[in-house]
Parts: C-alpha cells; sequence; structure tokens
C-alpha cells in the first residue's frame, strides 16, 4: 500500500479520510477523530495531504507540514464537481483526493500563524462594527417610537443622546431614561474596543515593511493594507496582477456562448471583507485621484467624460488598486506619489 494523495474531509469532531495510490485507486478508507488522524499522518510517508481550505485547515496544514507532507487546500467550489453522486463525508474525501490530482486545480495558499491571527483581529472588529450599527439603529427605532428624532449621522446622533439624558422632563419615561443610559454605555464600550483595535492595526501597518509599502498607494489605509498582507501574503499565490482582481471579485462576470461574450456585473467572488475595503477606499480616493496630472487621473477622468457610471468608476479604480497592491508586494516597491494636481 502506497498512498500518493490522502484527501481529508474535515468536521468538526472526526474526518473522513481516503488514500488513493499513484493510479488513482482507493487504498485506504477511514474515519477517524482528529488527535487520531494527526497521530496517522505523524507516521505515514510523506505524501500530499489534500483538504478544503475551511476553518482548521490550516492549522493542521501547518501541523501536517512539519512532518514532510505537501500541503494542497482548495476552495470548496472547486472540489465539489469531483463529488460523485449520494454525498457523504467519505465521497467527500474521494472527491477532495481526486480534485488534488488535477494538474490545473487552483491550490489556496496555506497562511501562516501570524496572517491568522491579523485576519481573526480584523473579523472580531467586523463583528463590533456590526452589533455598534444594531445599537444604533435600535435606539434610533426606540427614541421615534417616544417621537425623538435625530438628523442621520453616527456623531448627531451621539450628542443629542448626551442632551437628552442630560435634560429632567418628561419626554422619557424613568424606565426608557435608564434604558437608553445603559445603551448609551454600551455604545461607548462598543467604541472603546474598536478604537483599541485600530491602534493595533496602527502598530502593525508601522513596524511591517510590506504593510508599509501598502498604505503609499492612494485608497489603501492602514485596515486595507493590514487586510491584504493578512488575506494574500506577499501575492505569490497570484502569477500577475489580474488575478488578485479576479480572485477578489472586482472583474466583470462573463457568460459567453456560441462565440457571443457578454459581460455582466461584478462578479463578487472570494473575500467578500477585502473587496468591501477596497471598493470603500477607492471611493474616498476617487476625488483627488481625478485630478491629479498622471495616467491615472487621465484613465479616470476619461471614464467619467464617457458618461461611465460613478459606481463602476469606484469599482474599477478598486480592481486598478489591488493591481498596484499587489505590484507592490511582489515588486517590494512602494507607490509613486509626486503627481501634479491638474488645474
Amino acid at each position: 500500500m502506497s498512498i500518493v494523495i490522502l484527501g481529508v474531509d474535515l468536521g468538526k469532531n472526526a474526518c473522513s479520510v481516503v488514500g488513493v495510490d499513484a493510479a488513482g485507486a482507493v487504498v485506504v478508507r477511514r474515519s477517524m477523530r482528529r488527535q487520531t488522524l494527526i497521530d496517522y499522518v505523524a507516521k505515514l510517508p510523506a505524501c500530499v495531504i489534500a483538504m478544503e481550505a475551511c476553518c482548521g485547515a490550516h492549522h493542521l496544514g501547518r501541523l501536517f507540514s512539519t512532518h514532510g507532507h505537501e500541503i494542497r487546500l482548495m476552495s470548496p467550489e472547486y472540489v465539489r464537481p469531483y463529488v460523485k453522486a449520494q454525498k457523504n463525508d467519505d465521497r467527500d474525501a474521494e472527491g477532495i483526493a481526486e480534485a488534488a490530482s488535477r494538474p490545473t486545480m487552483r491550490f489556496v495558499e496555506l497562511k501562516s500563524e501570524e496572517q491568522l491571527d491579523i485576519q481573526t483581529l480584523h473579523r472580531v472588529r467586523s463583528r463590533l462594527v456590526a452589533e455598534r450599527t444594531n445599537l444604533i439603529n435600535q435606539l434610533r427605532a426606540i427614541l421615534l417610537e417616544r417621537g425623538v428624532i435625530f438628523p442621520v449621522g453616527r456623531r448627531k446622533l451621539e450628542q443629542g443622546l448626551n442632551g437628552l439624558l442630560a435634560e429632567a422632563d418628561d419626554t422619557l419615561s424613568p424606565r426608557m431614561s435608564r434604558l437608553i443610559a445603559e445603551m448609551h454605555a454600551e455604545w461607548k464600550a462598543l467604541d472603546a474596543r474598536i478604537e483599541a483595535l485600530n491602534g493595533e492595526f496602527v502598530e502593525m501597518a508601522r513596524n511591517d515593511p510590506a504593510m508599509r509599502r501598502l498604505t503609499t498607494i492612494p485608497g489603501v489605509g492602514v485596515l486595507n493594507a493590514t487586510a491584504l498582507v493578512a488575506a494574500v501574503g506577499d501575492g505569490s499565490t497570484f502569477g500577475k496582477a489580474r488575478d488578485l482582481g479576479a480572485w477578489l471579485g472586482l472583474v466583470p462576470r462573463q457568460h459567453t456562448t456560441g462565440g457571443k461574450p457578454r459581460l455582466f456585473g461584478i462578479s463578487k467572488r472570494g473575500n467578500r471583507y477585502l473587496r468591501t475595503l477596497l471598493i470603500h477606499g477607492a471611493r474616498a480616493a476617487l476625488p483627488s485621484l481625478s485630478k491629479s496630472d498622471t495616467s491615472l487621473g487621465q484613465w479616470l477622468k476619461a471614464m467619467m467624460e464617457r458618461g461611465v457610471h460613478h459606481n463602476a468608476v469606484v469599482v474599477a479604480l478598486a480592481n486598478k488598486l489591488a493591481r498596484i497592491a499587489w505590484a507592490a508586494l511582489r515588486k517590494e516597491a512602494s507607490f509613486e506619489r509626486s503627481y501634479l494636481v491638474a488645474a
């Protein structure tokens, strides 16, 4: 028995394992717990271990690689066509092994522990921002039911709440006044936690050369730079800059049949959080870049003069920034900001 590729379907407690030989025939088919799997792989001769890029895969991948195994992580979307009928865990593991053997398969780069740490901080910050948004919306709804309306904007609402809680009138009942005060305190606590995480990102970007280079790009701030490094590392996974933009879902969806190509809106594939950050950064940088006397500025002005929709220009700029970010990571060069402002 000689296992060439070991396909592993990860589960919370039990994992299904299928080993195939050089001819592609199944020689091992087992189900084992995680620790049993770790011990089994440690005794196994060096081979290819294939897994879907899901929660826990990077940790196990780093652990297996220390025993001399080659790790191949794949997107579940690319594994699905290789899973035969009557889906179950064994079939999934067999499909993973089959997909890993294909020469045209695209693999996910194994992330380091530092990258996962940064990514986790971003996920926590995103959750806190969502909680703050939900809290603010609930506050506005409660006050609206009592006839209290404040202007649009987070700061306007905060200022209005401070004044409302300081006044001793009959606008709110005593119970509602206490509830609003508690929710206001919760809001401040969320603000403090979010600002603490922002400070951590600033410190990371200051001490990491790759992140410092990324922050020289217009529209790429500290959040974008740290998220990019956490997601793509040095960008070596992508052979060219366009591949990064396509992976982020910033290129049009294509449907071609009968030799007639049709392009639609952006594909929205890949890292949704990173794509959102890049689009917001492009939206913020667009006014100043469109006035600059550079090739980038002329390109943006040409699109605007053709009547391209503003949102389409923003997404096109976000794609361009992603390409520039790939070049900054691969060539270890900063973005040149010395451009003239057009009259």
